[in-house]
């Protein structure tokens, strides 16, 4: 299995990255862009593998079964080093370091790769500490830049990068890779593709997670039970708690992760207390945890409102008769029966509500406020 695997749907940008991992000279600068579960961050650290893959062959560069291949992908590699943050932005410390470590010479490849995530994160005094680095890169360094789309990155960064285009990809594409990958069953696996709107990530959580299908299905069933403002208020909260609930979910598991790894790295005992150098790097990290969680927040609450867009489109829909398929097919027969008790001015009244409740939230708004004012406006 190559490291192209994970990218469905993804076969031009899979042939312009397999050739340039074949070449000797590949370009020093890329700029991934793409909307939200194309696969940026897969397809930068599937890129990174296949530049440093061991196959003698560049053909077949990006084997998936070498080492080289395989700690790229799990982020083990020392030659691949991926900035990432769960502050708003980037801070121009941060950056500083990276273009430091950049200067570095592969410890063990051919190449010492710097992913970004999240490149449109950076503000432009920040980007402009990135700038010089990219315009003269040592040698063997390459950088891979990701961003939502072009205009998310100043264009004298823009500028000096190779563009890597990636697509939504096919819901179709999105199922088989959870029946391949995770093991899905068929049905669930094209439910969560469809309902995620081929969001690779969100369709692996829904399909393998009953509790986040649950919490979706409370989210998108609101508007049948709004009557009054007591009731958008009670709604309101429900969603606040709802978004908190999904991102303490996803980030338990990881957060624990972190720890174990942390202590075995640090070979502490297993029993008794721990040395006061131990404690001190496990303060920071869990520090650095509470940081991350209210980022978390912020990205549950943008996808309980993306959830409940779906709703009002596919009312949209069945109100225009454009006969597009319905995001929440399982709902059919309520969604109709909305759909018959309003006019498509009134529904998309109640999607720029919920757009404007979107643009709030990202400001420094009480999310309970926010979404109780929003809620008042579905009625």
């Amino acid at each position: 299995m190559s490291v192209w695997t994970d990218l469905p749907g993804q076969g031009a940008v899979v042939e312009q990255l397999g050739r340039a991992a074949a070449s000797e000279r590949p370009t020093h600068a890329w700029l991934f862009t793409g909307p939200p579960g194309s696969g940026r961050t897969n397809a930068a650290r599937a890129f990174a593998a296949a530049l440093l893959c061991e196959q003698p062959d560049p053909a077949a560069r990006g084997c998936g079964q070498c080492r080289a291949c395989h700690t790229a992908m799990s982020g083990s590699n020392a030659d691949v080093m991926v900035m990432a943050t769960e502050n708003v932005s980037f801070t121009i410390q941060e950056v500083r370091e990276w273009v430091a470590k950049a200067q570095d010479k592969p410890s063990s490849g051919r190449w010492r790769i710097m992913i970004v995530e999240d490149a449109d994160r950076m503000a432009e005094r920040t980007t402009n500490v990135l700038l010089k680095a990219i315009e003269e890169p040592p040698p063997r360094t390459i950088w891979i830049l990701c961003a939502p789309s072009p205009a998310d990155v100043l264009v004298t960064i823009r500028s000096r990068c190779r563009p890597v285009g990636l697509r939504t990809p096919p819901q179709q594409d999105v199922a088989e890779l959870l029946v391949r990958r995770d093991g899905a069953d068929p049905a669930l696996a094209d439910f969560a593709a469809r309902v995620s709107q081929s969001h690779i990530g969100i369709a692996r959580r829904l399909a393998t997670d009953q509790e986040a299908r649950e919490r979706r299905d409370r989210i998108v069933r609101l508007p049948l039970r709004l009557r009054g403002v007591s009731d958008a208020v009670i709604a309101a909260g429900e969603l606040v708690d709802i978004a908190n609930a999904d991102a303490a979910a996803a980030s338990e598991a990881r957060n624990e992760a972190e720890r174990e790894a942390l202590l075995r790295a640090l070979g502490a005992p297993e029993t008794g207390t721990l040395p006061p150098a131990i404690r001190s790097q496990l303060k920071q990290l869990e520090e650095e945890q509470k940081r991350r969680a209210k980022r978390s927040v912020s990205d549950s609450l943008d996808r309980v409102m993306i959830d409940l867009t779906t709703f009002f489109r596919d009312v949209l829909t069945l109100q225009l008769e454009t006969g597009t398929q319905l995001i929440n097919e399982q709902l059919r027969s309520e969604l109709e029966a909305y759909a018959g008790r309003s006019g498509p001015e009134q529904t998309l009244g109640r999607m720029d509500a919920i757009a404007e409740a979107r643009q709030r939230l990202s400001t420094n708004v009480s999310p309970v406020l926010a979404m109780e004012a929003m809620a008042v406006s579905l009625l």
